[in-house]
């Protein structure tokens, strides 16, 4: 690796998702919305058949155990709320975003954002990294774009962690 600023946060970002495939790829359908506790967070159905996640506006005390199906639409709420800011769209709104309904399309919903996130990666170049960046921050806070792809790496690796661990959870078991 050359050095660039940009080829070390992509190389991060990359191993990062080579960590998540591993688990993508061997998710069963059951895993989703197996609730690992009587506590815990997920999606439902609600009236019309729109899946909507549980939520708060403050975090519960004590904080409830997502499923898998959680995490995943978190992963695509922050994901594509900050593609939205990286190219200049309006963002949308946590309401906004859907989890899709299934556990393969979920899968393929988070393959299209790493998509779509790579381009974005693919037009910054390491003067691009010392811009002003708004998110996931306040525009006054003085972060810059390389921060902003740096906490999406740590986001994401905390995310597939969590997926990690909730389907070995599942797999292996009752005691």
């Amino acid at each position: 690796m050359s050095g660039s600023r940009c080829e070390l946060l992509r190389w991060q970002f990359e191993f990062t998702w080579s960590l998540f495939e591993y688990h993508l790829e061997r998710l069963e359908p059951e895993d989703f919305l197996w609730e690992p506790s009587a506590n815990c967070w997920t999606v439902r159905r609600d009236a019309e058949g729109v899946w909507e996640p549980d939520w708060a506006e403050s975090e519960p005390d004590p904080v409830p155990v997502p499923t898998i199906a959680w995490v995943s639409w978190h992963i695509g709420w922050w994901w594509s709320v900050t593609i939205d800011h990286a190219r200049g769209r309006v963002p949308r709104e946590r309401s906004e975003v859907r989890w899709p309904g299934d556990g393969e399309s979920a899968v393929a919903w988070l393959r299209g954002l790493r998509e779509e996130w790579l381009a974005v990666l693919g037009r910054l170049g390491d003067a691009d990294l010392d811009a002003a960046a708004a998110f996931p921050w306040p525009e006054e806070s003085g972060h810059t774009a390389a921060q902003m792809v740096a906490w999406v790496n740590a986001e994401l690796m905390k995310n597939v962690t969590e997926i990690g661990q909730l389907r070995l959870l599942r797999a292996a078991g009752p005691r």
